[in-house]
């Protein structure tokens, strides 16, 4: 689950993303202030928008929203109040890890790209990566799905060339890391680094 606000961009509306689905499959059911965005062929919430935010939460920060309990309770009763069902799952664990690459392997469909095994800890997570200097063996940054990278862009499940990828494994540049080199390559970690703890920049 990710949340957005920007009061000049788009007004008084909170932006609620729990998956991403094509455009053509999305419908929009309204009840009061709340907009349920659904799957047309599961009927699974996908995005949740709430209007005039204000009225109900207090929300300071414009663009990425930080999630709390109390914000996410103060959510949930106000989408049993307009009658959904949804209920928002809290979910606080970090989007950020530490990894550790167990397997390389050439991109079948593309000659710069690697599939990757990465171990982050509490599951091995399947990644394409497109550096040049990933190798196994390798403590790394994977930023898993979820996360919000400081550019603002959102780590999805992607499919890239025909092979499945969930997470990314960064470079000090895209984490916005002082001092990043310039040229491509991702951020090694030193090897006393703990798989599977939070990067903490």
């Amino acid at each position: 689950m990710n949340i957005f606000y920007n009061l000049e961009g788009i007004g008084d509306t909170l932006l609620i993303t729990l998956k991403q689905i094509p455009s053509e499959d999305r419908k929009v059911e309204r009840k009061g202030n709340i907009a349920r965005v659904y799957s047309v062929h599961t009927n699974e919430t996908v995005a949740i928008n709430v209007f005039q935010a204000s009225s109900y939460v207090d929300v300071q920060e414009q663009g990425v929203v930080t999630i709390t309990e109390p914000l996410v309770n103060t959510l949930n009763e106000l989408l049993e109040k307009e009658g959904f069902t949804d209920t928002l799952v809290l979910d606080l664990s970090p989007k950020f890890v530490v990894g550790y690459v167990l397997e390389k392997e050439k991109h079948p469909n593309a000659d710069k790209l690697n599939v990757c095994k990465v171990d982050v800890g509490t599951e091995t997570l399947q990644i394409v990566c497109g550096a040049p200097n990933v190798e196994q063996g390798q403590k790394v940054v994977v930023a898993k799905v979820g996360a919000v990278m400081p550019s603002g862009l959102v780590i999805k499940d992607a499919n890239l060339r025909g092979v499945d990828s969930f997470g990314m494994i960064c470079s000090a540049r895209e984490l916005d890391l002082p001092n990043a080199p310039q040229e491509k390559g991702i951020l090694v970690l030193e090897s006393d680094a703990e798989v599977g703890q939070p990067f903490n920049q």
